[in-house]
């Protein structure tokens, strides 16, 4: 499945959630997760979205770390069956 099909159905699902997923364009920040996730509650997670199978760069990986430091909750998300889990690891029912 490409990319673009699985960001959309990340999209698709925190809507149907309440919520929102924000593309992430960060001028002069490189390797920010592509996604924001914001759920009803206050809730906030980072979405990295990639190629089934294929890993973050090395600059994604240090961001993702650097969030996680801070506190945030980050997910790499490479197959749509993950979208669920993330969703409601950030802190919402999937259903």
């Amino acid at each position: 499945m490409r990319e673009k099909v699985i960001e959309q159905k990340l999209i698709k699902a925190a809507k149907h959630m309440g919520g929102i997923a924000i593309k992430l364009v960060s001028p002069g920040f490189d390797g920010m997760p592509d996604r924001m996730v914001l759920l009803p509650g206050g809730r906030i997670g980072f979405v990295e979205i990639k190629q089934p199978g294929k890993a973050p760069r090395h600059l994604q990986a240090a961001r993702h770390r650097m969030l996680r430091r801070l506190g945030f909750k980050v997910y790499v998300l490479d197959d749509a069956e993950q979208i669920k889990t993330i969703l409601t690891e950030i802190g919402g029912d999937a259903g």
